[in-house]
């Protein structure tokens, strides 16, 4: 089976594998771009059900329907969590959503993104607009091109929280070095006293979540003392979605309803759609099969304490 199936009637439809033995397909209203940057295959298009949507190798990484919930359930648990993040490094994040999440914050005063695909960046800039909201122009964001790996090793300051917001760690994609323990323990070097970490981990459902979730958070466990992971479902991947938190500190799980709420309505300055109190209590209240995997892992690093991905 291959990405790229011959479309129906004629019609213009856009198939993607969520596993080898499932597809996912969708009516394409409109291609707004198609094309390669250096480094990876991109597609803008409008789509019948989700949207403006962001492509990159044959996978979805934003749509305009649901990635306000991809957005607000990757930046605002550990933003919140954090006593009052300053400094924030993002990794990757090339349609400008995840800075936009960080940026709401009237604490922020300071955020490095690190990009390596400047043509990525610069297609999203122009193109989706209703994800960034103006984000590129804030004065608070230096916007660097290069690798978010070697960025990290020849910088000199350190952050309050990372962000590590890259595709899915495909063998020879651009993201691949950023989902090993070499990179989490720069991250982890780079943080305050007291910093966090949090990266996306791939989807979480039954089927899905040793595609990549289950590595993740072996990795992360193998390097931060105090780890977190939440989900949430995000229809146009198919499947909920994974995130993993690292901790030098801040425990997520303790804020109660109210108090995920009261520092919301402190600290941020737009209206959020997808995460509150209540939503957060959900988001960290994982299915058992994901707490065994994540507990087995545990054991495997306790025990054996091998390289997990390398």
């Amino acid at each position: 089976m291959t990405d790229s199936i011959e479309p129906p009637s004629g019609e213009d439809w856009h198939y993607e594998l969520i596993t080898p033995d499932l597809l996912q397909a969708e009516r394409v209203s409109k291609v707004i771009y198609r094309g390669r940057t250096a480094r990876q295959s991109v597609i803008i298009q409008d789509t019948a059900c989700f949207g403006r949507s962001l492509v990159l190798d044959s996978k979805t990484q934003s749509t305009e329907l649901d990635e306000f919930v991809y957005h607000e359930a990757l930046v605002q648990p550990v933003m919140l969590a954090h006593e009052r993040p300053a400094t924030v490094f993002v990794a990757g994040g090339g349609e400008g959503a995840t800075i936009r999440e960080v940026l709401s914050h009237r604490d922020v005063g300071r955020v490095v993104m690190v990009d390596i695909d400047s043509e990525v960046v610069e297609l999203c800039r122009r193109h989706l607009e209703r994800f960034h909201r103006g984000s590129f122009d804030d004065l608070r964001l230096e916007l660097v091109y290069a690798d978010a790996l070697a960025y990290l090793d020849g910088a000199g300051e350190a952050f309050d929280v990372a962000i590590i917001d890259v595709p899915d760690p495909l063998e020879q994609g651009p993201a691949y070095q950023l989902y090993t323990r070499e990179f989490y323990s720069l991250v982890k070097r780079r943080l305050s006293p007291g910093g966090m970490m949090v990266v996306q981990a791939g989807p979480t459902g039954p089927a899905f979540y040793e595609q990549c979730f289950a590595a993740v958070s072996n990795t992360v466990q193998s390097v931060f003392p105090l780890v977190y992971a939440c989900e949430a479902f995000v229809p146009s991947f198919g499947s909920t979605w994974g995130f993993v938190i690292g901790s030098l500190g801040p425990d997520p799980t303790a804020l109660s309803v109210e108090e995920v709420d009261r520092r919301i309505a402190e600290r941020v300055a737009s209206r959020l759609r997808h995460y509150d109190g209540v939503t957060h209590r959900g988001m960290f209240s994982l299915p058992k099969y994901l707490r065994e995997a994540m507990a087995a892992e545990s054991r495997v690093i306790t025990e054996a304490d091998p390289l997990l991905v390398s």
